[in-house]
């Protein structure tokens, strides 16, 4: 069982569904579910991202692994050191958050003394880029006058690291269905309570119907399923992310050296197993996760699995190289995160970072869920942080 929303919440959610309705009137009473994302999420004012509510923490939908636990960002910190020492340059974030990441990514650079040039975030979310300018602000002036934000990738490439936390899943994704006679797509028409017509004061409700795929869709399912061991049941339903090629090519066309990504989701063909008849669109509420994304508009996030084989293949295309790919607990593992408990002594300290270590690789908790990828040009370095990977089932 959900929460109830707030009295505002419910009314910010009017105000989108309203918006939405206008635009299914405009495409003619059918959006693909991509544009409904999209505008659930990214709606000037109104979507997830672009209006101001507590989005991450206790007090937020989700959490997310550098609020976990500093550990986390300590290791990416080391991780970064290692490129930044034969590279030289800045480090780029995309969305970081509360700016938790930023600050302690920072702090463990200043104690190895391998500060980027500057650390630059390019956040679309208003709110969020304010809580991050507060929280750096706290940082000691050396640190902090390195910070900067940007509104758009850089149009120059640079050298350095692009972290990239929990962003893909978010990129808005076309739903399929697999049907006796092909593939059908899934998309969003209004639904107005009791059967009566839309209108001004009928309630604002939207539900899924399947048209005929267009070329495009069943193009990218026909190669999904090319790599499949086996074939998909009849009424399978999933997503593909169209957007992950052009976001990769955007990402490449900016970086000289260097890219990190980190998200939850799976290579293609663990993604897309027989056994996942429903797929893996998430919402998230109030620290609850279900699988209805038509209620709670703008309120909640709506997010979906990364297939890495097409972020790879993406790559690939892009000029890029796959450095790494491994679990979160392999990852961290790999940079010490045992050491940095270690450090800590004996006593609270210690026992509090140990759960806070097992919350970030035990495989029930984020450690197998969650995956960490290297992508980069002319980086011919050994990053620890992959020396138990696998690459095997990638490509």
């Amino acid at each position: 069982m959900l929460p109830p929303p707030t009295a505002a919440e419910q009314s910010h959610s009017l105000q989108l569904g309203a918006h939405i309705r206008e635009a299914l009137a405009a495409a003619g009473g059918w959006l693909s579910f991509e544009r409904f994302m999209e505008l659930a999420l990214y709606a000037p004012g109104l979507g997830y991202y672009s209006a101001g509510s507590e989005k991450l923490g206790a007090g937020g939908d989700f959490v997310t692994a550098p609020e976990v636990s500093d550990l986390f960002s300590r290791c990416i910190a080391r991780q970064c050191a290692a490129v930044l020492m034969r590279t030289g340059g800045e480090i780029l974030e995309l969305g970081a958050g509360t700016g938790r990441m930023a600050a302690a990514v920072l702090t463990e650079l200043a104690a190895q003394r391998v500060l980027p040039e500057r650390y630059a975030i390019l956040e679309v979310s208003a709110d969020l880029a304010q809580r991050q300018r507060e929280r750096l602000a706290r940082l000691p002036q050396a640190l902090h006058e390195r910070v900067v934000w940007l509104e758009r990738f850089p149009e120059r490439p640079w050298h350095g690291v692009m972290l990239a936390n929990e962003v893909a899943d978010a990129l808005p994704c076309r739903r399929f269905r697999c049907e006796a006679d092909g593939i059908s797509e899934l998309g969003v028409v209004l639904e107005t309570g009791g059967g009566e017509p839309a209108g001004a004061s009928a309630p604002i409700g939207f539900r899924e119907r399947a048209v005929a795929a267009d070329a495009s869709l069943a193009r990218a399912c026909d190669e999904i399923f090319a790599g499949l061991a086996e074939p998909l049941p009849r009424g399978y339903t999933s997503e593909v992310c169209p957007r992950i090629a052009p976001w990769i090519a955007a990402l490449s066309a900016s970086l000289a050296r260097g890219l990190l990504l980190r998200d939850y989701g799976l290579p293609r063909r663990h993604y897309y197993h027989p056994q996942r008849v429903s797929g893996t669109l998430r919402c998230h509420y109030k620290q609850l996760a279900h699988d209805d994304p038509y209620i709670n508009l703008g309120v909640q996030d709506i997010t979906a699995w990364v297939d890495f084989t097409r972020v790879a293949e993406a790559a690939l295309a892009a000029g890029l190289e796959v450095s790494g790919f491994a679990t979160q607990a392999a990852f961290l593992l790999g940079l010490g995160v045992e050491g940095l408990v270690a450090e800590a002594g004996a006593g609270i300290e210690r026992t509090r970072l140990a759960g806070e270590a097992r919350r970030l690789i035990m495989p029930e908790e984020m450690g197998e869920a969650f995956k960490m990828m290297a992508l980069g040009r002319d980086l011919d370095i050994p990053l620890a942080g992959f020396a138990l990977q696998d690459l095997r089932h990638l490509l």
